[in-house]
C-alpha cells in the first residue's frame, strides 16, 4: 500500500499496473476527472463502490485493473453489510 497523498497519481499507478487497485472515498471531480479516464483508456475499470457506473459527482471512487474489480466490490458489499465483523462490545463492559 502506498499512498502519497495523490488520488491522480494513484489512479494513475493502477493504469500503469503498479497497483491492482484502487478506492476512496469524499474525493473532488478534479481529483479523479483525469485519473479515471486514464484508467478505463488503459483497459482498466472505474465504478462507485457497488459497482455502479462513476460519475463525476461521485463520492466514492473504485478503480481497478478490471480483473479484480468485482471482487472489490463484492469485498464493499459485505463491509457495508456488516458481515465478517465481531459484534461490537457493550459499553457497559468497560465500566468500573
Amino acid at each position: 500500500m502506498r499512498r502519497p497523498g495523490s488520488a491522480a497519481l494513484d489512479l494513475c499507478n493502477v493504469a500503469c499496473g503498479r497497483f491492482d487497485g484502487f478506492w476512496e472515498f469524499n474525493l473532488n471531480p478534479w481529483d479523479t476527472a483525469a485519473g479515471m479516464l486514464i484508467v478505463e483508456e488503459a483497459g482498466g475499470k472505474g465504478s462507485r463502490f457497488d459497482g455502479s457506473p462513476f460519475e463525476l459527482d461521485s463520492r466514492e471512487t473504485l478503480a481497478s485493473n478490471g480483473l479484480v474489480h468485482d471482487a472489490l466490490a463484492r469485498e464493499f458489499q459485505e463491509i457495508f453489510d456488516g458481515r465478517g465483523f465481531d459484534p461490537l462490545p457493550d459499553p457497559r463492559a468497560y465500566q468500573r
